[in-house]
């Protein structure tokens, strides 16, 4: 937690990580200052801290809800969770590709350094504009992580910057500051008198809890029983209703006799039968007449 005075350093503290982290690699010296890209280009070797966007942090932001009781009263101090957006860009002679060497000496530092260190908050913090910065006592610590932009997003950005001709850069996110607010909660009353008791609910003679009903198979705490006799209801009506039955009895269907099936005398190949029966006069003829003529 810390005062308003968070934001501001933030950005000393991290233009002085950038500067103390440059040698081996960069002999030469190199201002390093938390403002503004520059509307003329420098020709010396120059780093450019610029803060240009302080967003919610959306993990944080409503951590602290609620704030004040019902009646207005304040019970919680409230507290901002920031994120601070850092446009970092680096000027030099071209020709020596300055520019570049010192935007690689940042990325290298803030990699290897992600979480400011507190020696730097308190370095920081000796500026007379800061002295009365308590971001060293902050619990939370303040940790650095690169921002991907495309060529529409940095087109954006560079054009807010009015008439400032664009530099290599690189985005950085700091992440989480925590701004406290200045009023002082309201204490809670103190508790007046101790009291903690232990019922054992549930075994033998043991006092019933309140709201319950007392069992039926034990007495209650009065020493009543914990039996109540339910007055009589009376008795219902007995409703007679005759219901008479008809019972018709479905007619017996005779059934036909089969008739037995005719079965008729397979006469062996080559035979010939002994007599016939004419169907229509009921005769006998012999084997061989034709109409009862003689051959």
């Amino acid at each position: 937690m810390s005062n308003a005075l968070a934001l501001a350093h933030v950005s000393q503290a991290l233009a002085l990580l950038i500067e103390s982290h440059l040698q081996p690699e960069i002999d030469m010296a190199v201002k390093v200052e938390p403002r503004k890209p520059p509307t003329e280009p420098p020709t010396d070797p120059t780093i450019s801290v610029f803060l240009y966007q302080v967003t919610p942090n959306t993990s944080q932001r409503n951590n602290d809800l609620p704030t004040r009781a019902p009646d207005g009263k304040l019970v919680r101090r409230a507290a901002a969770a920031l994120d601070l957006q850092y446009l970092i860009t680096a000027y030099g002679d071209e020709t020596e590709l300055v520019g570049q060497r010192l935007i690689g000496s940042v990325v290298r530092t803030l990699h290897e350094i992600p979480v400011l260190p507190k020696d730097v908050i308190e370095l920081a913090g000796e500026k007379p504009y800061l002295a009365d910065s308590n971001l060293a006592e902050a619990v939370q610590r303040v940790r650095f992580t690169p921002t991907v932009m495309d060529v529409d997003e940095t087109s954006k950005l560079w054009g807010m910057l009015y008439q400032t001709p664009y530099a290599l850069s690189v985005v950085y996110q700091a992440s989480l500051v925590l701004i406290d607010g200045r009023e002082t909660p309201v204490p809670a009353k103190p508790v007046e008198r101790p009291e903690v008791r232990v019922l054992p609910f549930g075994a033998p003679g043991a006092p019933v809890p309140p709201g319950a009903e007392p069992r039926s198979d034990e007495p209650s705490v009065n020493g009543s029983d914990g039996e109540a006799e339910a007055p009589d209801e009376p008795a219902p009506k007995k409703t007679t209703k005759a219901v008479a039955k008809t019972a018709a009895k479905a007619p017996a269907r005779t059934r036909k006799a089969a008739q037995p099936a005719r079965t008729a005398k397979r006469t062996p190949r080559g035979a010939r039968p002994a007599e016939e029966t004419d169907s229509g006069s009921g005769r006998r003829t012999a084997d061989g007449d034709d109409g009862g003529a003689e051959n």
